[in-house]
């Protein structure tokens, strides 16, 4: 799985307005307490408004705060508002790229990969994630060994 740089600050600044509560917090201090860049940080937020993520508060104490309680928003939501669909190849969805001869088994090893994807990440909440405490099907995963290896045993 390839994550882009837009997701990942997404993801990370949606945990931090978790983490934040009621309170609104400026771009800058997202930026500064994550270290990215607060211009491109400030285009993921509008994308994360449009999509009804998060909201935006003008004036002195003005900044974001999340649309809905951090135990309502999954990952998958924050991911699929600034990348689009969870799984695609080559642009289009799982469903709707076909293979022929020995290569027919590819869509369902994507659409199983999807399915496998959006298990997880649609379960993980921002609150999750603000306060440390994932899901243990999560946990159970993440402590296996074998996980961290970017490549298989030999």
């Amino acid at each position: 799985m390839r994550l882009s740089a837009r997701v990942d600050y997404a993801l990370r600044a949606a945990a931090e307005l978790a983490a934040a509560g009621e309170g609104p917090t400026t771009v800058g201090e997202l930026a500064k307490g994550q270290d990215m860049p607060p211009k491109y940080l400030e285009n993921i937020l509008l994308q994360m408004r449009r999509a009804g993520l998060v909201r935006g508060q003008r004036g002195p104490e003005g900044g974001y705060v999340l649309a809905r309680s951090a135990a309502q928003i999954s990952l998958a939501d924050v991911i699929r508002a600034v990348d689009g669909p969870l799984a695609n190849v080559r642009g289009e969805r799982p469903e709707h790229v076909g293979y022929q001869g020995a290569a027919q088994a590819l869509q369902q090893v994507w659409i199983a990969l999807r399915a496998s994807e959006r298990a997880i990440l649609e379960e993980v909440t921002l609150e999750h994630l603000a306060t440390g405490d994932l899901p243990a099907r999560v946990t159970e995963l993440a402590s296996d060994p074998a996980a961290w290896n970017s490549h298989p045993p030999a």
